[in-house]
């Protein structure tokens, strides 16, 4: 199948008139196929070669799709703790909908489609450096197994773009099952348009929590869904060092999906306090606020709701997040180290590896990694040569084979680990790589770098670069908002 034959349906256009604004892609110019996502392709039935010309000519705004309805969204949030009443697609337009190889509706989304009535004070355009950082993210966290939208291809260009210098434009095609944002919700409440609120949640019931109308109370039902999805996706993010960066509500899905990629950053050295965003001076997105800050969000997302579930509902409902965000951290930590179960007593044991990390600024990915591969049988293990605190590791190394013993059969364990610990990760400097020569016009390394992100708990020896610690230089890459 080609990208002509997509059968749109256009659900948002057609069922929530007055929540938008109906807007044309305004191309960028001499587009070029930057990169590609096969496995994205293929769940949209696309033929296993991409037609680049279709590619560039329809996803760089030079085309309209037969069939789609292009507009912007409009919605609010709270950015850095402040709200701010009206955002929206300021820079990317919804496509339409279509239906996946499974049947389920997707969004198609294009970023850096053009400037919008939400643009405010912007061009409208991304820029080749941050649609590359959005592509290669996605490709990340779905070999991660984590929940995320997806990014079909990134197409470049010659129109030039002032951020903190001269860059090129760039449009990413972003796919999900819902660009749902709790600041959709925030927009209507705080505007006392309650009718379109409960437009909203009606829509979000029908399409993506249906389950949720066979319950008395539906929209009490649907928040506490959001809750637990919410933690979930937090926890998967504490287990691998990921950190968003910009956590605003406008950048929250209501399905729980890792959306908006800008200053995220996977962590280097353990630190419990790692801020990727280098314009959030106060760590408020800090790698160690997540859990509360994700809180915070649904807080703020229960009182957008408030008009249709009750205070006392709500906090239900809220009461499920820390049980659902520990409960799925402590079977990702149970993993990570090889246990059956997360005990009790195990407490200190765990959090001793953590202190030991934090003190050294030893590698989260690879200290992980290198454990999966240890002996448990064996008194000595050779990670010990890797810390400074020789002694502290050695104390450590016991405790921890000991409980490791305790539960039998290593082996298996051990596979489970190596399953659980990813060897590869996106790291900032890889991206970094990838952007500078694809502003030479090499694609290359950003081909090379989806196949290792499409493996990240396999060996892959021929990849055995990107797994070693990273260079020094990528200790000063600053990322900002505009990234």
């Amino acid at each position: 199948m080609w990208v002509e034959a997509w059968q749109f349906e256009n659900s948002w256009f057609n069922e929530l008139a007055g929540t938008y604004s109906k807007v044309s892609p305004d191309a960028i110019s001499n587009p070029v196929l930057v990169a590609y996502s096969q496995q994205t392709g293929q769940s949209l039935g696309l033929a296993e070669q991409p037609d680049a010309d279709a590619l560039c000519r329809y996803f760089s705004g030079q085309a309209l799709l037969p069939g789609s309805e292009p507009i912007a969204q409009v919605y609010a949030g709270h950015q850095f703790g402040q709200y701010v009443p009206q955002l929206g697609d300021g820079r990317g337009l919804l496509l339409g909908q279509i239906r996946n190889q499974q049947g389920d509706l997707v969004d198609l989304h294009l970023k850096g489609a053009g400037q919008t009535p939400y643009s405010r004070f912007g061009d409208g355009r991304a820029v080749l450096r941050s649609s590359i950082r959005e592509f290669l993210a996605s490709e990340a966290l779905t070999g991660l197994a984590i929940p995320t939208t997806q990014a079909l291809c990134v197409i470049g260009s010659d129109t030039p773009v002032q951020r903190e210098e001269l860059e090129s434009a760039a449009t990413l095609l972003r796919i999900a099952d819902s660009h749902l944002r709790f600041g959709h919700f925030e927009y209507f409440y705080h505007r006392n348009e309650h009718d379109k609120l409960k437009q909203l949640a009606d829509f979000a019931l029908r399409h993506h929590f249906p389950e949720c109308l066979e319950q008395p109370a539906p929209y009490a039902a649907m928040f506490e869904q959001v809750v637990v999805k919410t933690a979930q996706l937090i926890a998967h993010w504490q287990a691998v060092g990921f950190t968003h960066g910009v956590m605003n509500t406008d950048n929250m899905s209501l399905l729980g999906l890792t959306i908006d990629y800008g200053p995220y950053g996977f962590m280097d050295g353990y630190q419990a306090g790692y801020i990727p965003n280098h314009s959030d001076h106060g760590g408020r997105y800090s790698y160690a606020q997540q859990p509360g800050i994700g809180h915070w969000n649904l807080q703020c997302l229960a009182l957008a709701l408030s008009p249709l579930v009750s205070k006392e509902q709500s906090q239900l409902a809220l009461e499920h997040y820390q049980t659902a965000l520990l409960g799925r951290y402590s079977q990702l930590m149970a993993g990570k180290f090889g246990l059956d179960e997360i005990q009790q007593d195990d407490g200190e044991m765990l959090n001793g590896l953590f202190t030991l990390m934090q003190a050294e600024g030893q590698d989260l990915t690879r200290t992980f990694r290198q454990l999966s591969h240890q002996d448990v049988t064996e008194q000595r293990t050779p990670m010990e040569d890797n810390w400074v605190d020789r002694e502290g590791f050695r104390q450590w190394w016991q405790a921890y084979r000991q409980r490791r013993l305790a539960q039998g059969d290593a082996q298996y364990w051990q596979q489970q680990m190596l399953a659980t610990n990813p060897k590869y990760v996106l790291r900032n400097y890889m991206a970094q790589q990838a952007i500078e020569e694809a502003q030479s016009g090499r694609f290359d390394e950003i081909a090379r770098l989806q196949q290792v992100l499409a493996k990240p708990f396999a060996e892959q020896p021929e990849f055995e670069q990107y797994a070693a610690l990273p260079p020094d230089w990528s200790q000063h890459l600053e990322i900002s908002c505009s990234s």
